[in-house]
């Protein structure tokens, strides 16, 4: 060894020695940091909770808990139970502060003096990309918003009633008499068809096989560990994300070239509406804008509304009660609306228990578990400091669980909405400035699948599995939900 270090010659002894020593000074720097900011963190007035090992804090066991069968919500679940309505941890290097009264949600999501802003993790921005809705800042947020906001409105629904009637008429008929369907299956691939219908009047052919192809894939991405490495998830959503961008490039350039058939869709309304906003001399959308908030759409329109069914159809399956009372009912409103080939808006409007039915299965289900926030300035909440940078999350699941804002909330009862709920005890879509836009939209989509499924079978749940699908965002049986159906 000795020989060694004579060979490669004092300069280079004292280069190492210098790297090493460098490499230890920056190492005990960190360290310095990482026991003051744990000393800080130990204070009364900081959220309790741990934030793991230096650098990546709890990012193993969040990933754990996605490949387990409960799913990545039993992380917040178990941290819930230790620490109470409020704790911190630390997810891909960022600190996390879960919340989950009613208090809290009220604060952060009606965000009067303008302390937060909306942030998804690192893997989510780059996959729906960063002009999406998701991803703006406060002030971007408020352009795009009223940008897309006039698109949903009711005549816009009520179009979508009688197109998504039309697609459940037609699927149901394919299920025939005394087989299996797999509940999840059949929703993604209705819903799916619906948005693209609704948003890009895709119908049918390649060019709509191969984007739900990839759609599926950035949504398999979005927990997925930000590893752009060619066999990891992550870089496969990314490339998925690469070629949707590229299709809805070169369909918005017929568009302009007017090479298209005449349609009267929702991104050509949007493009007539963003040229009339160009010769105002007013800001338009860039076509970044549009193409990131329809994949968005799409993502939101087929991924949520489609678990959402399935844990409805799950609920009514396993609560016979409830069954028999909406089944009742449906086939009271059938009787009105025999002679009408589809169903209309207003027919919507007569189904007064089934929108509880909606209501309720959405707030089991929880589908969007919790809304994250970025902390913009130092503030307090429930009297506990909360610093800028941080993310502040509010925990939806667990304020549509908790006995103190429900009665037995672990029971499938519709008729607890006969009264008016608790403020913000009911968060399926948010609420604020940010409340989902297509709100009225899911629930029409749910109720019309409702209808034409109370109306043509009766069916018996196979599984009554409640496990999670580990890859997904948003809360979905990893069952699919098989059911037996049996035509009336």
């Amino acid at each position: 060894m000795f020989q060694l270090l004579l060979d490669v010659g004092p300069y280079c002894v004292c280069f190492y020695a210098v790297l090493v020593l460098a490499a230890l000074v920056f190492l005990a720097s960190q360290l310095w940091k990482m026991l003051q900011q744990l000393n800080q963190e130990c204070r009364a007035d900081i959220p309790p909770g741990c934030l793991g090992l230096p650098f990546i804090g709890e990012t193993i066991q969040f990933m754990a808990a996605i490949n387990s069968g409960k799913g990545f919500y039993d992380f917040v679940r178990v941290r819930s139970l230790r620490y109470g309505n409020c704790f911190k941890t630390n997810i891909f290097g960022q600190t996390q502060v879960f919340l989950s009264s009613t208090e809290s949600a009220k604060i952060i999501l009606n965000n009067d003096l303008g302390r937060f802003t909306k942030r998804y993790i690192k893997s989510i921005a780059e996959l729906v990309g960063n002009q999406s809705l998701l991803c703006a800042s406060q002030q971007h947020h408020k352009l795009l918003r009223g940008r897309l906001v006039n698109l949903f409105s009711t005549n816009s629904i009520s179009l979508l009633v009688k197109q998504f009637d039309e697609l459940i008429v037609h699927t149901l008929n394919g299920w025939g008499d005394g087989g299996t369907v797999i509940v999840l299956d059949e929703a993604l691939q209705i819903t799916f068809k619906a948005m693209c219908k609704m948003l890009l009047s895709l119908e049918r052919g390649l060019e709509l096989e191969l984007l739900q192809e990839d759609v599926g894939h950035v949504c398999k991405a979005m927990l997925a560990f930000p590893l752009r490495l060619p066999w990891t998830r992550f870089y496969k959503g990314l490339q998925a994300r690469k070629r949707i961008m590229s299709t809805l490039e070169k369909i918005i350039s017929r568009r302009r070239r007017g090479l298209d058939a005449a349609t009267d869709d929702f991104l050509q309304r949007l493009l007539v509406e963003e040229d009339n906003y160009c010769s105002d001399g007013l800001h338009r959308l860039t076509d970044a804008e549009i193409q990131d908030n329809i994949l968005t759409m799409i993502i939101a329109g087929q991924d949520t509304t489609a678990s959402a069914i399935t844990w409805m159809v799950k609920y009514l399956g396993e609560n016979e009660d409830v069954l028999d009372a909406i089944k009742a009912e449906q086939l009271h409103l059938l009787e009105k609306t025999s002679k009408k080939l589809f169903l209309t808006l207003d027919d919507l409007n007569e189904m007064p228990y089934a929108s509880k039915v909606v209501k309720e299965s959405l707030r089991m289900a929880s589908v969007v578990p919790w809304f994250p926030r970025l902390v913009l300035q130092d503030c307090e909440i429930e009297g506990y400091k909360m610093k800028k940078g941080w993310t502040v999350n509010i925990d939806v699941r667990s304020i549509h669980l908790d006995p103190m804002v429900y009665s037995e909330p672990n029971n499938f009862n519709p008729s607890r909405f006969d009264d008016e709920s608790k403020p913000y005890s009911f968060l399926a879509f948010g609420m604020g400035a940010r409340t989902c836009l297509g709100m009225n939209m899911a629930k029409a989509m749910m109720l019309v699948f409702l209808h034409r499924l109370l109306t043509t079978y009766k069916w018996k749940v196979l599984d009554s599995d409640s496990s999670i699908d580990k890859w997904a965002l948003f809360s979905r049986l990893s069952s699919g939900c098989p059911v037996h159906v049996t035509r009336l």
